[in-house]
Parts: C-alpha cells; structure tokens; sequence
C-alpha cells in the first residue's frame, strides 16, 4: 500500500521461489538424458525477469473515483497485445469488468532499473504475477474499506464486476471506496492471489482493447500528437551506409522554398523542418550534397559473405562415423515496421522532452541527457504506442537524431524518417550463415555441431539501461554480450548426444538489430533441414523421426497435433508437399506444418514488379507456452509469426550493392503479400500445462520459416540452403539513391489492381 489519495497498490519482492526460473514436471528432463540444457536451467527470459523483479515494487495500479483502474505500463505496446493482455491480469485479480482498466505507457522511468525493456517475449512473462500482487492488493484494501464503513467481517463480502456486495443487499462501487481505501502512509499487506481454477477473464479469448480505435483512426501514434511548433521534420541521407555531409551547395536556396523554415546539418545528413511533409520531400530532393564514404562503401552480398566465410569457426575433425552435414547461408534482412521510424522532440537550454515509441526508454532518456550534457531529471522521455517493431524500437535513432536536429535549429521538430531511410539507412536482420554437422551411427544420433557466423548484431540497447548498454558496446564486452544472448536464447530439442553451438559474429559496419527472434529462425532453419536430411539417411518419416528424438512430453504433443490437424503424409501431387519443424524458447513450444505448391505455374504467375514463386497454401500451427493469458490475441502473434516465416524463406531480402542496399520501400521489398499467404490455416493453443505464462511473442517465427524450408525441399527434391530463395532473382528496378528519396507518387490509381 502506497500513501496516496486514493487507493495506490504495488507488488512487493515476490518470496524466492517465485524468481527461480520455471522448471515444470511436465518441461524437466527425463532421467535418461545425461545433461540437461542450459536454456532449461535459466534462459534469456528467466535473468530478464530475475533482473526486473526487484523494482516490481515500483509498479503500481490505482483505483480512481470513476470506478476505472488507472496502470501505467513500463513496456511499449507496438502492436502485439500486451495492453490488452495486461489489462485482462488486473481484471481478473481485481474483479472488475475488463473495460474499466486503462492501461497507459509509462514514460522513461531510471528507477525502474532492468524492467523498462520491452523484448525477448518477457512482458506477460516477467509481470504476470507482480501486476497480480498489486491489484490483489487493491482487491484486499477495498474490502477492507467497505467492511469499516458497514462494521461488518471481511469474510461477509463479496467483490464482484467493480461492485463490493454486502448484508443485507447492500452495495457500493470500488470508486466510492477509493478515497476510503487510500493509505496516509507507505505498509505492507500479504494477500492470496486467485486460485487458477477460479479464473473468469485470464485464459478467455478477449478482442483487443485498442482494436475499435486502431480501425477506426483514433489511435495515437507519435505521429499523430499535437506539440506546439513541432513542425514536419525530414533528413537529405546519404548515398551509402552512415556516410557522411561533405559540404552543401545550395541550402540558403533550399531555405526559400515554399513552406522551408530550416535547414542544418547534423551527424547523420542534412536536417529540412518545413510547413508539411510534402515540403520536406521536395526540399530533401532539391538539396546538393556532396557526401564522404560510408562505413560499408564498396561492400556487396558477395564481399561480406567472403567475410563471413573467412570467420567461421571450425567444426572440428571429421567424425568416425556417418554424418550428413549443411551449410546454410541468410541474406540481410529489413527490420523496417509498418510505422516510420518516427519521433517529436523539443530542446531547450535547460531541459528537453521527446516523444517516440521506445522499447528501451531508459537508455534513451540516458544517452539523450549525456548527448545534452543535460542532468537526468531535466530529460522527459514519452514511450508512444507503435505500429510494430520487429525489434527496430529497441533502438532510438530517431529520438537522438530529433533531439540533435531540435538542439541545432533551436526549435521542436516531428521527425518522420522516408521508407527509403528505413530499408536503406535503418536497422537490419544480420547476414548470417550456418553450418550444421550431425554424426550418427545405427539409429542413434552421436553428435550435433552448429556454428552460426554473423555480421555483428547491434546489441547496445543491453538489458534496458545504461550500464549494460555501456558494456555491449565494448571491443570485448559485444562479443560477450552476443555469445550469452546466444547461448540463453538457443536449445537443442532433441536427443542428440553431445551438441555444441557457437556464435561467431564480424564486419560492424552495418546498422543491425534484433529482428524479431532474432538468431533463432536462422539457427532452427538450418537445424531442422538437417533433421530433415538425417531422417532420410536413416529411412525414417520426419515427422516421426522428430517425435522420437524430442526431450519432453509438451515437445511431442505440439508435434502430435500439428501431424494430425495437417494430415501428415496424406497424398498429393508432384511438385507440392508437407513439411514440419518444431521450436522451443522462453518455456514455450510450437510445431509447425505446413503445405507448399512449387508447380511451375504457380512459380511462374505473373506478379507486378515482383516474383511469385512457391506458395503456401496451408499452414497449422500447434503453440503451448505454458498458460495463455488471452488465446486470441496468442492466436494473432501465431498468425503474424507464420508471415515472417514465410517471408524470411521465400521472399524478404535487402539486395547490397557499393555499400547500399537497393530496395527503397515496400513496394520492392517483399515481405509475404496477400498472394503469397495460405488459404488454410489452423492455428490451435494447447490447454495449460505449467501454472505461468511462457513467452510467446517471437516464439513462431523460427518453426514457421524452418516448416516452409522443409516443406520446399521435399517438393523440389532439392534441400534449400540460401534464403530466401528467390534473393538470386532482382524483380525491380532499383530506384537511385541520388536524390535519396524518390518523389512522391502521384499515379496511385493507375496501380490499384
């Protein structure tokens, strides 16, 4: 209990057993295997939690005067749920109807050290039980009110949809008891929180609670906020990779431009703020930049995958025994969301204040007052929603370049990055390969050796402030940083005796991120192709070769349902076929079936200004993280999770040509479109089988982009090992990076098919 004016509630340190990583019978290893994985010991998701849990105290739910429970959430929301999630836990606990919880974003809190950080599918995982404790809290201090006031037994009470029920039919909502129930003075109170078996809103299909304003153009995205004199702001970027302003030849005309009231340059280009956007384009395209190299000049696909080649590490001697063995290579990736790369910021002497959807707000606000040279509490930092992420609001390039461009010009700015800036200039998925070697002998498999090579992932935003933001930046500490992030966020499913993966990370020259499960679908991918091949060598089914080899029981039943939902094995013509892939991470599971057309006259259909190739036309998808707090809105992480695979196998790449990528928007970077999505899909949440709720964010993308890759090389007859697959074939015309961004469309309709 928190002294307030009204009833404030917030979570304790919960007892030891509580932050101990989650090991269910049902998850733990069976006697049998010698060594339990690390992952199944503590994972990523387990330190994230333990680390956040203790400022838990810090987080706080209110009850106001309306009758409405007010939390503020110290995650971003970007689209995947968990302000409905969120929502649901305070509901439930408190019993109150699910539309009387509003749940904001919290803005940049320090003191919320390690639990400001929005990733690694943590969320649900790491507040389900402290949200619980506070609105239990709440529950108990609102009886307690009501039992004083009618001088009648706690015991006598009932709370029930915002409403205290009592002898004698009496009545009185939680708002009028708010005031009552509020504390002079900071206590401590114990409470019991609801038993499972009572659970009314927790594990119900719920509609999102943000999805009536998201259709209907009333939700608030940075964009859409109205800060005074914060004009539309753009930047002129440079032709190649973080090149840099050599000199400008004509801003003072630029400056007389209809609508142009600024122009300066700042580290990452030329800044233009005018009247609207359109003029800002205008006048970034009207700019005469002379530009010096970037830090990927000259690079190309090719060049970096002699760099990547050059730094694998050895999988050790031949083995004695039979293997087959991989080797797999992943082209760089866009982590561009729906959303620009967006931000508001306004910058005074004294002070600065910056809206923009960030995952990592702590940092943010940190490297923002050090930038200024600004005391901390000077810096307010708003956590906006966002229009997805794919791990690209983990970073605030955005926030730091609107706070360099206010500071130059002295005046607010709304910064709106160009589609070109994101595919061209923004964070990428890593060029990646994977070389994977499985030795067997019989029907046993002896070994398992993978080593993934990478151009570096940017892991600076560390575990959401300063200090391990600080050492993932180091010469040695990045490398340490990637290889712990690796190992705790990478498994072995099945029982394959001595197994080993190595990370290998070179080449910083590139803006990379966290892409949504970030090594996961590459490692999985080239893991499960071996699977796949190792099943024929063996002359076993790959569907039953897998359930064989699985570790634990939850494993085999996603497997199990998946192969009976999709009908594993039934008939079907040549050119098209199944496939299946499991996935494990943060105390979930998911298999994967799904079925692929690679007849030539789906290959060959005609797509404007694209490639068509294969097709998906069926997917199923069997998910068990444990308990779903909403199956619905786990339904449509499934869903979202299953278009990336199918985009990261067949369709989604950046094409890198003299240190730039060519694609420069949407239109020519193909993520999976509606002609490439399966009509049938079946997505199925298994009941719970562990009393929390296991991550469940990114957990679909590896099996969905493993299952297609399975399922193209049974119905080509050849095992795919460079993806996606049609990155050999360019569909488009390159648009020049000279201007860098190109005019605006003005014959929309005469591309509307």
């Amino acid at each position: 209990m928190l002294a307030a004016p009204v009833l404030t509630a917030a979570a304790e340190l919960v007892p030891a057993a509580e932050a101990r990583a989650q090991t269910p019978s049902s998850d733990t290893p069976s006697p049998q295997i010698p060594s339990p994985e690390i992952t199944e010991l503590v994972d990523l998701n387990d330190v994230m939690t333990a680390a956040a849990l203790p400022t838990s105290g810090l987080i706080t739910v209110e009850v106001n005067p309306d009758g409405t429970v007010s939390f503020a959430l110290p995650r971003a929301e970007v689209g995947q749920g968990i302000t409905t999630s969120t929502a649901m836990l305070i509901a439930e606990e408190l019993t109150v109807p699910l539309d009387r919880v509003r749940v904001t974003l919290a803005d940049a809190r320090p003191e919320l050290l390690f639990n400001q950080l929005t990733g690694g599918s943590n969320t649900t995982f790491s507040t389900y039980t402290p949200i619980r404790v506070a609105a239990a809290v709440a529950r108990g201090r609102l009886l307690r009110a009501a039992a004083t006031a009618w001088g009648t037994d706690v015991t006598e009470l009932v709370l029930k949809d915002g409403t205290v029920t009592g002898p004698g039919g009496r009545r009185v909502g939680i708002g009028a008891l708010s005031e009552k129930a509020a504390s002079v003075r900071t206590r401590q109170v114990s409470v019991d929180l609801k038993p499972r078996d009572e659970f009314t809103v927790i594990g119900t299909p719920h509609n999102r609670v943000d999805a009536l304003a998201a259709v209907t153009g009333r939700k608030t995205f940075t964009m859409d906020l109205a800060v005074p004199d914060a004009l539309p702001t753009m930047v002129c970027r440079p032709p190649t990779i973080n090149g840099k302003v050599g000199s400008v030849s004509n801003a003072a005309e630029v400056r007389t431009m209809p609508g142009v009231t600024d122009v300066a340059v700042v580290s990452t280009g030329v800044a233009v703020r005018a009247a609207t956007f359109g003029q800002c384009i205008d006048a970034v395209r009207a700019l005469r930049v002379s530009w010096k190299p970037g830090s990927a000049e000259g690079k190309s696909d090719e060049s970096v995958l002699r760099t990547l080649r050059a730094a694998e590490l050895p999988l050790g001697p031949p083995p004695l025994t039979p293997s087959v063995e991989g080797t797999f290579t992943f082209h760089f990736r866009s982590n561009s969301a729906l959303e620009p790369n967006c931000a508001i910021a306004d910058v005074r002497p004294d002070r600065a204040e910056v809206w923009s959807c960030l995952k990592a707000p702590i940092v943010a606000k940190e490297a923002i007052a050090a930038k200024l040279g600004l005391p901390l509490g000077a810096v307010t930092v708003h956590v906006t929603e966002g229009g997805g992420s794919f791990g690209r609001r983990l970073f605030f390039d955005a926030a730091l370049e609107a706070v360099e461009i206010s500071r130059k010009i002295r005046k607010p700015v709304k910064l709106m990055w160009h589609r070109a800036d994101d595919s061209r200039q923004g964070r990428t998925h890593p060029m990646a390969t994977s070389r994977v070697r499985i030795a067997y002998l019989g029907d046993t498999v002896l070994s398992y050796r993978q080593r993934h090579t990478g151009v570096a992932t940017d892991l600076s935003h560390g575990l959401g402030e300063i200090f391990t933001a600080l050492a993932a930046k180091l010469p040695v500490g990045d490398i340490g940083f990637s290889e712990t992030f690796f190992q705790l966020s990478q498994s072995m499913p099945y029982d394959f005796g001595v197994n080993s993966r190595l990370l290998s990370e070179t080449d910083k020259s590139f803006n990379t991120g966290s892409m949504r499960n970030v090594y996961s679908p590459d490692v999985t991918c080239a893991r499960e192709l071996l699977v796949d091949r190792l099943a024929a060598r063996m002359d076993k089914d790959p569907y039953r070769f897998r359930h064989d080899f699985l570790r634990d029981d939850r494993a085999r039943a996603v497997l199990d349902k998946v192969a009976e939902a999709g009908r594993w094995g039934r008939t079907m013509p040549p050119g098209t076929a199944q496939g299946i892939a499991f996935h494990s991470e943060y105390h979930s599971v998911n298999a994967v079936l799904v079925e692929i057309d690679c007849r030539p006259e789906t290959v060959d259909r005609p797509i404007r200004d694209g490639v068509g190739g294969p097709r998906v036309t069926k997917a199923v998808i069997a998910v068990d993280v444990g308990l779903a707090v909403n199956p619905r809105g786990l339904e449509a992480q499934m869903m979202g999770c299953l278009m990336d695979g199918i985009a990261l196998t067949l369709t989604s790449s950046l094409h890198l040509r003299d240190g730039y990528f060519l694609e420069a928007s949407w239109d020519n970077y193909f993520y999976t479109r509606q002609w490439n999505t399966p009509p049938e899909l079946d997505i199925i949440v298994m009941p719970p089988t562990t009393g929390k709720p296991g991550g469940a964010g990114e957990l679909g993308v590896a099996a969905s982009m493993a299952a297609v890759a399975c399922a193209y090389g049974r119905a080509t007859g050849t095992m795919p090992t460079s993806f996606p697959i049609n990155h050999g074939t360019l569909s488009f015309e390159p648009k020049p990076t000279v201007p860098p961004v190109p005019a605006s469309p003005a014959d929309g309709l005469d591309h509307v098919r």
